[in-house]
């Protein structure tokens, strides 16, 4: 009897377990595990998640069980499953590979930069590395098609009704689930913190709300009406549509009086390093910017991403637009800027006479910035490609030292006054866990506070970037001290450091602080304050008496009600995707004709000797490469004035010549055609 019934039990669990449902849910666990299990670095604790919280854990599975299903429909049931699980599989993978480069996790976002990444993957891999990643894509491409062909078909007859019915229940079953889960509060689709909510709510949840929660929401009774509400309580505003709706004390306040370069520098993963808890240098890591901190403005600043996001940071410094309002873990410069321009700092200091510039000591297409620049009101836009003597880090970074010319000239270019953001590179991470930098090189050590060797090494190289970053500080203030004009220098770090750091490990219990500091070469009232980054431009126009824009009044007047950021984020909503009613119905801002570097690139001779063509110009960069009847040629940088065709260049007419900068993957940034 004993046999029967484990022959019967055995024969129905196998019966059982032809059921597609069954397959399905199975593998859907598995899959959840080991997606949580790079996610956590650790398939043990993507294990223990299950038992830690298995509503939330089983609430995930059943994310990727609905999209198994879809097999229910289809005759080559086991080749579906290895291509959905292989998705599933790739973001897991990806998710975990992502967290150990940087702090922030996979997002649908990063799909938009991947060639951003692509471009930057050397400075994070050995060449060995990418090759064998490589290696890998086409044995797994090899492996699908091997899968395809062999995979077995199933002999019985599908039943498209009932299997649609299900898939449809499955699927209004996920969004029932996901109502209760926000309703109970063991899901959520707001994430302040995207580290943690991909381990609070699980990798497939988070990721999936970075696809489907873009933008910003329609606020709740969205009208003019709502608009004109912001600015009650006794500030007049004109509802004539004819005229912007904006606050009197924003058009018709006079001249300001004090009007003086603005040069904001965001420095590339910036922190005071004793904001590490325990850590003791041989030598201060940062006396320039500590000394700056004492004698000017300055505070902490809460900062939108972590590890990354370097162009969120800028973008809310830029146009005191909060992030948080968009999806999550959304990049504006590669959504919603794309289609519309928006008020910016550039655009306000326009109205005032100034002329705007941005330089940035690497690629010019990363992020999208020779394009999305002239959304934000830029006139100019200098990036490495344009630019002559840069060195490079062990980690091969340009080094932050070349940005203090590159800014004094942007200043002499124009006799009006100038606004300059210029965006630091050096401190970039990976930070080796191998020694890179010899002892007799470092200027700063680390001799309290580090044990395990790999940490150290990622350390001492972070810190001594760092130094150098600060170094740059230094010069550029001192050659600012004696300037013939007035200027205001805001210094501030756009995100913590790839350094594995949590809120216990620093003094500020929190990973999204760094600092900032305004300084100036003219007396200037010092108030220390904390602020978001979004908050900053309109703490620099308030020293400054400057009472112009939107979002920097509202910052300046609002910041302490109590639907402060409620506010923001309706009139964020109204400027990029609304009706405008904030400007009278119709976006004032126009984009700029953006000029790509700022020095005149120029072409005085072309000849031909000892069997090569020569070109004799200025500004010639290391990026510069000569194209002859539209064709691009091989071009030898010999300096600034030279560039050398090697064989010749076939041509002696110059009018079949030309001259792009170009970046990697033959990117062409900019063109002269010669005369």
């Amino acid at each position: 009897m004993r046999i029967w019934n484990n022959t019967r039990l055995g024969n129905a669990f196998s019966k059982l377990l032809g059921y597609g449902v069954v397959q399905s849910a199975i593998l859907a666990i598995l899959l959840n595990i080991i997606i949580e299990g790079f996610g956590r670095q650790s398939i043990l604790e993507g294990f223990g998640f299950m038992f830690k919280d298995p509503k939330v854990f089983f609430y995930n599975a059943f994310i990727i069980f609905v999209t198994l299903s879809i097999s229910l429909l289809l005759k080559r049931r086991i080749f579906s499953y290895i291509l959905i699980s292989s998705a599933w599989l790739a973001l897991g993978i990806t998710n975990g590979v992502v967290l150990s480069f940087r702090m922030t996790p996979f997002t649908v976002s990063d799909f938009a930069l991947f060639e951003n990444g692509i471009s930057i993957l050397p400075n994070y891999m050995s060449t060995l590395e990418i090759v064998l990643t490589v290696l890998g894509a086409v044995v797994l491409i090899i492996a699908f098609i091997i899968a395809f062909r062999r995979a077995p078909k199933r002999k019985k007859k599908i039943n498209y009704k009932l299997n649609i019915l299900l898939i449809l229940v499955f699927v209004l079953s996920l969004y029932g689930l996901t109502n209760l889960g926000i309703k109970n509060w063991w899901l959520s689709t707001y994430f302040s913190n995207l580290g943690y909510a991909y381990r609070d709510y699980g990798v497939a949840h988070c990721f999936t709300n970075t696809w489907l929660n873009r933008g910003i929401s329609t606020p709740k009774k969205y009208s003019e009406e709502l608009i004109i509400s912001i600015f009650e309580d006794g500030i007049p505003v004109g509802n004539n549509k004819a005229n912007p709706l904006i606050p009197v004390t924003l058009t018709a306040g006079g001249e300001v009086e004090n009007k003086p370069n603005i040069i904001f520098v965001q420095l590339e993963s910036f922190i005071d390093p004793y904001m590490i808890n325990g850590l003791k240098f041989s030598k201060d890591p940062i006396p320039n910017f500590r000394r700056l901190k004492r004698e000017y403005s300055s505070g902490y600043l809460r900062v939108p991403s972590v590890g990354a996001g370097t162009a969120n940071t800028e973008f809310e410094v830029l146009t005191g637009m909060r992030i948080m309002s968009f999806g999550p873990g959304e990049y504006p410069y590669k959504t919603v800027l794309k289609k519309t321009t928006c008020e910016s700092i550039n655009y306000i200091l326009k109205d005032m006479g100034y002329s705007s510039h941005a330089i940035h000591n690497h690629r010019g297409a990363f992020y999208g910035r020779d394009e999305i620049f002239s959304k934000l009101g830029f006139d100019t836009f200098t990036s490495l490609e344009y630019m002559n003597d840069v060195k490079k880090t062990p980690g091969n970074w340009a080094k932050d030292f070349v940005l203090k010319d590159e800014i004094f000239f942007a200043l002499e270019a124009t006799k009006d006054q100038d606004f300059i953001l210029a965006i630091s590179v050096q401190g970039h991470g990976r930070y080796p866990e191998t020694k890179r930098i010899p002892d007799e090189e470092l200027e700063v050590r680390i001799t309290e506070g580090v044990e395990d060797e790999a940490d150290l090494n990622a350390m001492e190289y972070y810190v001594q970037q760092i130094y150098e970053m600060d170094q740059f500080i230094g010069d550029l203030v001192a050659e600012l001290e004696d300037y013939h004009e007035e200027a205001v220098i805001v210094f501030y770090g756009d995100h913590l450091p790839v350094l594995n750091l949590t809120s216990d490990d620093l003094v500020t219990y929190s990973v999204y602080e760094t600092e900032y500091v305004i300084y100036s070469n003219f007396d200037l009232r010092k108030i220390d304050e904390d602020l978001a980054s979004y908050q900053l431009t309109a703490q620099v126009f308030e020293l400054l008496g400057i009472q112009k824009g939107i979002l920097p009044w509202y910052h300046q007047t609002r910041k302490n009600y109590g639907n402060y950021l409620d506010n923001l984020e309706i009139l964020q909503y109204d400027m990029l995707y609304g009706e405008n009613y904030v400007f009278g119905m119709t976006n004032p801002f126009e984009a700029t004709d953006l000029r790509l570097g700022i020095r005149d690139i120029r072409v005085d001779e072309i000849f031909d000797f000892a069997g090569s063509t020569y070109v004799i110009g200025e500004n010639f960069t290391p990026y510069s490469k000569v194209l002859v009847k539209d064709d691009f040629v091989d071009t030898v940088f010999v300096n600034p004035q030279i560039l050398r065709i090697p064989g010749g260049a076939g041509s002696s007419n110059p009018k079949d010549f030309a001259i792009s900068q170009v970046g990697k993957y033959n990117y062409v940034l900019s063109t002269l055609d010669v005369e």
